[in-house]
């Protein structure tokens, strides 16, 4: 099943596209902008939509959470809001979790890639300076 929230992350309007299948969810993100209209975010998904799900099919799969809720005493049902309350309000959810894991991969990828640029960037000076070093004993 392919599901398709659009909400408001001050300053933008950012959309998450989640795939649950064989009880994994895997999600991607994407900022919109300003507030999309129904027939802005169809053509953005008609121009855009195949890329949207290969990335959340590339993202790392989540198990679908099934919950068995209990029933809870009222004193412990006034603990749980006041802690929620004191919380600051975020979500949680497993799309959430998802794109936080596809975050992280990004950025570990982007630390490697950092780290050979640097080395190849190294390497070119010691080549550059080895071969002014030979030109200057060539020109004696």
């Amino acid at each position: 099943m392919v599901s398709l929230s659009v909400y408001f992350e001050d300053p933008f309007w950012v959309g998450v596209l989640e795939i649950v299948e064989d009880g994994e969810l895997r999600a991607t993100r994407f900022v919109l902008g300003a507030e999309p209209t129904n027939p802005e975010l169809y053509e953005f998904l008609m121009r855009h939509g195949v890329a949207l799900l290969e990335r959340a099919d590339a993202a790392p799969p989540l198990p679908v959470e099934t919950r068995v809720e209990r029933k809870v005493s009222p004193k412990r049902a006034a603990k749980l809001a006041a802690r929620a309350a004191a919380r600051v309000p975020r979500r949680s959810t497993a799309s959430q979790e998802a794109l936080r894991m596809e975050l992280e991969n990004h950025k570990k990828e982007a630390v490697s890639d950092r780290g050979k640029r640097k080395q190849a960037l190294s390497e070119h000076k010691r080549e550059v300076a080895r071969r002014k070093r030979i030109e200057r004993r060539r020109d004696r």
